[in-house]
C-alpha cells in the first residue's frame, strides 16, 4: 500500500509518501514540502497547496493518508489559518477518493521514534535509521509527515490492529 502522510500548515506544508509491504518492511518514496512565500495572499497559498496535493495523488496514487489532527494554540487567527490548509489537504484528497485518518502529533511521534515529545531533528534520524538514508537527506519540515505515514502504515499493515484505526475523515 502507498501512504502519503501529511503535516499541514500554510507557508510550508511536509509531506511524505511511504510503501509499506508489511508492518517490517516500509521504504520511502519521496518526502518534501510544498512552501509558499512569505509575502502570498492566503488565498494563493491555499491554491497553491490543493495544487501540490493533487500533483502528489497524481504521481504516487497513494491509497490512503494520514494528517496532523488540529491542535489548540494560544493565537486563534493561527488556529484558523491552520484550518484553512488542512481544509484544502482534506478537499484535494476528497474529491480524489482517497481515505484520510487524523493523528495527533504525539502519538505519531511515539509510533515512529519511541516519544510523543521527540523534535524534528529527532524524528529525522529515527527515520534515517529505519530507511537506510542520510538524515540530511529528509527535509526537517517533512520528518512529522513521515511519522505520520509510518505510524497509519504499522497499524493499516497489522489486521489485528485495524480495529485501532482511527475513523477516516
Amino acid at each position: 500500500m502507498i501512504i502519503l502522510g501529511i503535516d499541514p500548515a500554510i507557508r510550508c506544508s511536509g509531506y511524505a509518501v511511504i510503501k509499506v509491504d508489511s508492518v517490517n518492511d516500509m521504504s520511502i518514496v519521496d518526502c518534501g514540502v510544498i512552501k509558499n512565500g512569505k509575502t502570498l495572499p492566503h488565498t494563493e497559498c491555499l491554491r497553491r497547496l490543493t495544487g501540490g496535493i493533487r500533483e502528489l495523488i497524481d504521481t504516487y496514487k497513494p491509497d490512503m493518508a494520514s494528517i496532523e489532527d488540529p491542535f489548540l494554540g494560544k493565537n486563534p487567527s493561527t488556529v484558523i489559518i491552520l484550518g484553512m490548509a488542512r481544509g484544502a489537504i482534506l478537499a484535494a484528497l476528497g474529491e480524489r477518493g482517497i481515505p484520510v485518518y487524523p493523528y495527533k502529533p504525539t502519538t505519531a511521534k511515539r509510533a515512529a521514534v519511541g516519544s510523543g515529545k521527540a523534535d524534528k531533528a529527532q524524528v529525522a534520524l529515527m527515520m534515517s535509521v529505519l530507511f537506510s538514508l542520510d538524515a540530511s537527506q529528509i527535509p526537517l519540515d517533512s520528518t512529522d509527515a513521515l511519522a505520520l505515514a509510518v505510524c497509519h502504515g504499522q497499524l493499516a499493515a497489522r489486521k489485528e490492529l485495524q480495529l485501532r484505526l482511527p475513523k477516516p475523515l
